[in-house]
């Protein structure tokens, strides 16, 4: 265990496990990018939000997830020729290919994106211990949804 000193006060506590606690994405919509995640996370909600400049530029942010994870998208108020666009995901350009969730129930998760008006892109291939699905927002961002039907590593990682 370690000690961890606040202003006023020393508790000991366990370290914490490695994870990946949040991704910092610029989009062009940001409010079209927090839609897609609430219709596919009901649970999340918008933590916090504002306005303000990066390296000069206008922004509007948004961190959307729970209290333990969220994806903070970042839109910056400048001309459309200047926003940028995202890599081609059917090349091999360096950049985000896609973003990956496990989720516990790969079909409510289609349902509901499917009530908010989204279409699955594709899905991944056969596989004995997972089923995956794949998104494209009409801005070019890929999510990928994942279910695991087996907790142990060595059948959820089978790469054939």
């Amino acid at each position: 265990m370690t000690e961890a000193k606040t202003k006023d006060r020393t508790t000991t506590e366990k370290p914490a496990a490695q994870r990946l606690e949040h991704v910092n994405l610029i989009v062009v919509d940001l409010d079209g990018a927090a839609r897609f995640l609430q219709a596919a996370f009901p649970g999340w909600r918008r933590r916090g939000e504002g306005d303000d400049a990066w390296e000069g530029a206008p922004r509007r942010w948004l961190h959307m997830g729970d209290d333990a994870n969220y994806v903070t998208l970042n839109e910056f108020k400048l001309p459309d020729a200047a926003k940028g666009r995202h890599r081609d995901l059917q090349s091999a350009e360096p950049g985000l290919a896609h973003i990956g969730f496990e989720v516990a129930d790969l079909d409510a998760v289609q349902r509901r994106l499917a009530a908010a008006g989204y279409a699955p892109d594709h899905t991944g291939p056969d596989h004995p211990h997972r089923r995956n699905v794949y998104y494209v927002t009409d801005e070019g961002l890929e999510f990928e949804f994942v279910e695991y039907s087996s907790r142990n590593p060595e059948e959820k990682n089978l790469y054939r």
